[in-house]
């Protein structure tokens, strides 16, 4: 589909995917919505792209819900239909994990409401001093828990913070979401692309197939399998890995101190 208020930039094998409702603050509409789901769709089958960075225009990552926006689901429209119209949110944090792509968050001004559980949705989040992040959806009558946040944020800073954060809706800075772990790296605003480009470049210089996987299986384990489930996804990993000629490629360019080569994707 052709995308309104998305920008897909192909730099190598990254996709660079900017938010680009700037004016309102990167919210949610019916339209961006169904743009997100479009494109993380797509991105299951696609070999070609290996990383994708996700950033917002203008002032905000994403500020959540566009409250004022026409084409949305009635609120009185019955249950069947306001079923359908939410799975249209949750849906798409459900592809974004889905996706064998890392997905990386850069996140700056705010990340509110869907804004914020998007950025939940990235495998990593980079943030601009000064971000504002909150699960807004408990101040608006709603429950705190909403496209997948109850999942995330006990997972990156523990129950006590997770429960605050979702009970009342408050703002988490910059600086303590990094105290916490739910950011990895706090950089000035100028420096936040910069940043981003690097860690895609860290991640473009690994094995191809060996990438995906890692992502798959970090997040199986993330997900609660035991000890021998999780063994047994890396040895799966680790035996597919080396039939393809990953590993002596990888040993034989490090013994000849030169950028490996590894076979491109399918």
């Amino acid at each position: 589909m052709p995308y309104d208020h998305l920008i897909i930039e192909k730099q190598g094998a990254a996709d660079w995917v900017t938010l680009n409702r700037p004016d309102q603050l990167n919210t949610l509409n019916p339209r961006l919505l169904r743009e997100l789901n479009d494109y993380f769709a797509s991105l299951e089958r696609d070999y070609q792209v290996r990383v994708v960075v996700l950033k917002g225009a203008g002032r905000a990552f994403c500020a959540g819900l566009d409250m004022k926006a026409s084409g949305g689901t009635p609120l009185d429209a019955g249950s069947d239909a306001m079923m359908r119209s939410q799975r249209e949110f949750s849906g798409l944090v459900m592809r974004m994990r889905r996706c064998p792509q890392p997905i990386i968050g850069l996140l700056h001004g705010h990340a509110a409401g869907g804004g914020f559980s998007i950025a939940l949705g990235c495998d990593v989040r980079i943030a601009a001093a000064g971000t504002k992040m909150n699960c807004a959806f408990i101040k608006i009558g709603l429950s705190g828990c909403e496209m997948g946040a109850s999942y995330h944020l006990p997972r990156l800073v523990g129950t006590s913070v997770a429960a605050e954060l979702l009970y009342t809706g408050r703002f988490i800075d910059a600086d303590r979401a990094l105290r916490v772990g739910l950011v990895s790296e706090v950089v000035p605003l100028d420096q936040l692309e910069a940043a981003g480009r690097a860690l895609a470049e860290d991640m473009l210089a690994t094995a191809p197939l060996g990438l995906r996987l890692t992502k798959e299986c970090f997040w199986a384990a993330v997900d609660g399998n035991d000890l021998p489930s999780a063994i047994a996804m890396e040895d799966r990993n680790q035996v597919l890995t080396v039939a393809n000629g990953d590993l002596a490629e990888g040993i034989q360019a490090f013994l000849g101190k030169r950028k490996p080569r590894y076979r491109s994707p399918a």
